[in-house]
């Protein structure tokens, strides 16, 4: 069993946190819960027919006394492609709240912005191996180790977030799915995530309140990037690659409410890596104004649809491209793409169908994401779905993932 030490103390030291609340006060919740997800045409790299296959038990405790609440998220679960046995502390916090603040410390969800699975002003990490290989969607967000402020002055409110400890995206791996790799023959690699100091500690900030009707959102964030830039020892004949995590400033805003029968939402941000401020560098991406315009309504009884529109632009393109290392492929000054979603719920709700894609214009590539969900009682619930991948290019963002086509089946008993 692989057990981080650091988390089981802070298990330990917030279940005795718990103890000090008297039994009326409180809940215990959680569930069990299969996940498999098999190839459809292809094997697995390593030659395995299944991207996920794992058992998970799921314990919510939540705690309160005046004030004050505790609450834990803690998994286990038993993986069969590695046969391996893990404890994941999902969320693990501390609550005071006020009429005027409250603050919460220790690991939490964050979700800012209104994309669709497009985060702009969402910097806080993601799990994209969970969507991609199946497991329910509220696996694709990550906690963030800190500390968040709420303040509520009369003409606004405002969330102060602190992480000193970085937490990076979590990607596939090679061994389980095909990618694309411009240096694939370069096996010695190291990364360096950035040190936890007082220097480092990521800052993030959200004012927001209604305007003329609209929920709207200002962010700032400064910290890193949770993707990993490669930088070669040496550009003609590289035997090394040092991946490290660029700096970081996020700035934007979000706007979303009722329009056209529906919910109209806009979002942009400017992305600014701080240690390539010209564009020069060939191994930090270039700084980025990113923007998304969504729309949904329902059409009908118990039918939504939601579109939406992303786009990307790269500024100091000239230098980007002057200084591109020969063989690795040039991206896109725009870079656009485009999601639909269509959800029905049918026989008293307990049925639904679900389909949702994103198609790039540019890249020319695609991901298809079809489900069917039951419930079978207010306890148990089982789906089945799909992630079908493709493009031209299989360099691009989803046409890398054309050999990883699966089937996927969810299952779980909730208490």
């Amino acid at each position: 069993m692989t057990i981080n030490y650091k988390r089981l103390l802070f298990f330990i030291g917030m279940n005795l946190l718990v103890s000090t609340v008297s039994a009326s006060e409180l809940s215990l919740h959680g569930f069990l819960q299969g996940n498999y997800s098999v190839n459809t045409i292809y094997s697995n790299p390593d030659g395995g027919d299944f991207k996920l296959a794992e058992e998970r038990l799921q314990l919510k405790l939540a705690a309160s006394n005046g004030p004050f609440r505790v609450f834990l998220k803690n998994d286990a679960f038993y993986g069969h492609a590695d046969n391996k046995a893990r404890l994941e502390l999902r969320e693990g916090y501390l609550d005071f709240t006020s009429s005027a603040w409250d603050i919460r410390v220790g690991r939490q969800m964050i979700t800012w912005g209104v994309g669709d699975l497009v985060f702009i002003n969402d910097v806080f990490p993601k799990d994209f191996d969970a969507f991609f290989s199946g497991r329910p969607l509220e696996y694709m967000k990550k906690g963030v180790d800190g500390a968040k402020i709420s303040i509520y002055p009369p003409f606004a409110s405002f969330d102060i977030i602190a992480i000193p400890f970085f937490t990076p995206n979590h990607y596939p791996g090679h061994q389980r799915f095909w990618m694309f790799d411009p240096m694939s023959g370069v096996t010695d690699r190291e990364t360096a995530e950035p040190s936890t100091t007082l220097g480092n500690t990521e800052i993030a900030l959200r004012a927001y309140r209604d305007v003329a009707g609209l929920d709207t959102s200002l962010y700032f964030y400064r910290g890193f990037y949770r993707q990993p830039s490669a930088t070669p020892n040496n550009t003609a004949l590289p035997s090394k690659l040092s991946l490290s995590y660029p700096k970081l400033s996020v700035y934007g805003a979000s706007f979303q409410g009722r329009a056209l029968d529906g919910i109209l939402s806009l979002e942009m941000g400017y992305y600014d890596f701080r240690q390539d401020g010209n564009g020069s560098s060939p191994f930090i991406p270039n700084s980025q104004t990113r923007a998304i315009l969504g729309y949904q309504r329902q059409l009908w009884d118990d039918f939504t649809v939601s579109v939406q529109y992303y786009g990307q632009y790269m500024h100091n393109y000239s230098e980007y491209v002057k200084n591109l290392p020969e063989g690795v492929p040039q991206e896109k000054r725009l870079y656009s793409l485009g999601s639909l979603r269509l959800t029905q719920l049918l026989v008293h709700q307990t049925l639904r169908l679900s389909f949702f894609a994103f198609w790039s214009p540019t890249d020319g590539d695609y991901i298809i994401n079809p489900e069917v969900k039951y419930n079978f009682t207010d306890h148990i619930w089982a789906s089945v779905g799909a992630n079908i991948f493709g493009g031209l290019n299989k360099s691009t963002q989803f046409g890398q993932f054309d050999r990883n086509d699966n089937v996927y089946m969810q299952i779980r008993y909730e208490f």
